[in-house]
């Protein structure tokens, strides 16, 4: 049993819907993959890069160990560690809050180094030591070893700060380090042990490019008078090297990282930057937050949803521009939530999720249209020929539901004793005779452009001019009716075979206006034609058996001939409710002789009612 057109719509809104959400899930699992994560990377690149502020408040400054500070106090690296010493010795005098040393004291120095380095620690502010984690590669694994500050550095007072970061993929550093054991917790708890903030997500919020937290010369700070007395007062202040030339970078282990700040001429931090960056975000509360994955599902979810529930992917062009919409929608709102609440939320794979989503139900939605198609094309298939199928599928638009006025030339045949005949075969006889009939009347009204529109016991009604218009419905009618007859023939010789009486066909015809269209109720239509040139052909048919014709056809149709087709006029009959009588003709014997001149010579007078003999 064919399903009803509301269960094929909701079964059509329960694939659309299927199909958005899958392809959802899809995007949103394939937001889970490396090459995702990298293109998400570069997202946050860029919203990190229009996000930052450009500037710091907070109280750090970095000494860097840059090229001038090689040039300045003509040392080697690593600088002898007394010159550290008279660092500390500066900075304590500034009252300077806490000190970070960036560079691993893992190793003795020189006879006397470690000693000053110590006592001036110990006289100094808190100080936090760089510890280091170090990667063993063995045949059978890869270890890390804890690479700590000197004993006697720690006995003096120093904190031990891990500085190890761990870049993504692409190397670029975008996650904070877990763990209390950090310089930036270390430094955070030794100037505000209680009112420090943690900070408020896993993601590093940088505050600009490289050098937008106050950054100064190693040798600026060592060299008398360079930095006013007191420049360091209530500072937290990190040591770190910081260096750019090759020359230096050739001599000891390069300590810089990618940032996010790429479209930049310095997008390479020094490794003490990202300790203060990472120091900032601490002290302030600062850090990006990102939302856990099951909320990029959900939203994308929500919208596949909403995409496929209003069908505006049914439209190629509206669905598009409702996808493109529902992406700009998620960009502008991941931007948004960046920007104003400091929370990642990736929104690349989500708006390809939705783009995914609203194809899918649009592939949908082409499919049952597609199959809508076909199916109109199978069942027209077997009422009008199929190049007029092929035209009714490419223009849905001639098959508007109810209906439209039309000429057309309308068909009505009927089986003369079929009754008699029918009660002499058992039913199986009776439907293959039938069969054999309408297959070969069918095949002569296809070739000749007719419709049909039902059968009816053993008749067949059919009409040329619709659903696609036909000039010449009335010739194309009246030559199927000839050709309908002579195909008879071969149908009373099977007949006369098998030991049955013949059967003889007759035929109405007449042209004139009717509604052609989808006619019926809400849950079953037909295609048909409606009007009083319908009741016209069958009581046409009828009037046969008042003339002995196979053919009745009306001074109506008849005009509407061109020369080539002879026509015999005949008495003009009463059909029942129309006032006037209709003349009516039929062909001649070869179909080949007189004209539709030969109405202009009708009987003159009432002849018999159709439909009495």
């Amino acid at each position: 049993m064919r399903a009803t057109a509301s269960e094929d719509r909701r079964r059509e809104r329960a694939a659309r819907i299927g199909a958005a959400l899958a392809a959802a899930v899809l995007g949103w699992a394939l937001s889970l993959t490396a090459p995702a994560r990298l293109l998400e990377g570069k997202v946050f690149d860029l919203f990190t890069t229009l996000a930052a502020p450009g500037a710091s408040t907070l109280p750090i400054t970095i000494l860097a160990v840059d090229e001038p500070s090689f040039q300045e106090l003509q040392q080697q690296w690593p600088f002898p560690r007394s010159l550290h010493a008279q660092l500390l010795r500066r900075l304590a005098a500034d009252g300077a809050a806490a000190v970070g040393f960036d560079i691993v004291f893992a190793d003795p120095g020189a006879p006397g180094e470690d000693a000053a380095f110590a006592d001036a620690i110990a006289a100094a502010p808190p100080v936090v030591l760089a510890s280091a984690r170090e990667m063993l590669d063995s045949a059978s694994a890869t270890l890390w070893t804890q690479v700590r500050p000197l004993d006697a550095l720690l006995a003096a007072g120093a904190t031990a700060g891990d500085i190890h970061v761990q870049p993504d993929p692409d190397y670029v550093v975008r996650r904070r380090p877990a763990g209390a054991a950090t310089m930036a917790e270390a430094l955070a708890r030794a100037v505000a042990p209680a009112g420090a903030a943690p900070p408020r997500g896993e993601l590093i919020e940088y505050l600009g490019p490289r050098g937008t937290i106050d950054t100064r010369s190693y040798y600026q700070a060592v060299r008398p008078g360079l930095l006013p007395p007191g420049f360091f007062r209530g500072k937290i202040v990190l040591v770190g090297r910081s260096t750019r030339s090759a020359a230096e970078l050739r001599t000891a282990q390069p300590d810089t990282f990618n940032s996010p700040f790429l479209l930049g001429p310095d997008s390479a931090f020094p490794g003490v930057e990202i300790q203060a960056t990472l120091l900032a975000n601490r002290l302030a509360g600062g850090g990006i937050r990102e939302l856990d994955r099951a909320w990029p599902l959900a939203v994308v979810l929500a919208l596949a949803l909403g995409l496929a529930l209003s069908r505006v992917t049914a439209h190629p062009v509206a669905g598009m521009a409702a996808a493109a919409a529902t992406a700009a929608a998620l960009g502008a709102g991941s931007w948004l939530l960046f920007d104003r609440a400091r929370v990642w939320l990736p929104p690349v794979l989500p708006m390809l999720s939705v783009g995914a989503a609203a194809a899918a139900a649009a592939t949908v939605e082409f499919l049952a249209v597609r199959r809508r198609g076909l199916h109109v094309r199978r069942l027209f298939s077997h009422y009008v020929p199929p190049e007029v199928v092929a035209q009714l599928v490419e223009r849905p638009e001639l098959l508007r539901p109810g209906g439209e006025a039309r000429e057309v030339t309308v068909m009505f045949t009927d089986l003369a004793d079929f009754t008699a005949l029918s009660e002499r075969l058992d039913p199986a006889q009776v439907v293959e005779l039938l069969t054999a009939y309408f297959d070969a009347m069918t095949a002569v009204i296809h070739r000749w452009h007719g419709t049909i529109d039902k059968y009816i016991g053993d008749a067949i009604m059919a009409f040329w001019g619709a659903p696609l218009p036909d000039d010449g419905h009335a010739e194309h009618a009246v030559r199927a009716a000839i050709e309908m007859q002579a195909a008879m023939e071969p149908l009373r010789r099977e007949l006369r075979a098998r030991g049955l009486p013949p059967v003889a066909m007759r035929i109405g015809l007449h042209t004139g206006p009717v509604v052609v269209g989808n006619v019926g109720s809400s849950i079953r239509l037909a295609y048909t034609a409606v009007g009083d040139t319908v009741n016209v052909a069958a009581r046409l048919e009828g009037a046969n058996k008042a003339f002995g014709t196979g053919i009745l056809l009306s001074a109506v149709t008849a005009a509407r001939l061109p020369p080539g087709i002879g026509l015999r006029p005949l008495e003009a009959i009463a059909v029942k409710g129309k006032a006037e009588p209709v003349h009516v003709f039929t062909p001649l014997a070869d179909g080949a002789r007189g004209g539709p001149g030969a109405a202009a010579q009708p009987a003159a007078g009432p002849g018999p009612t159709a439909g009495q003999r």
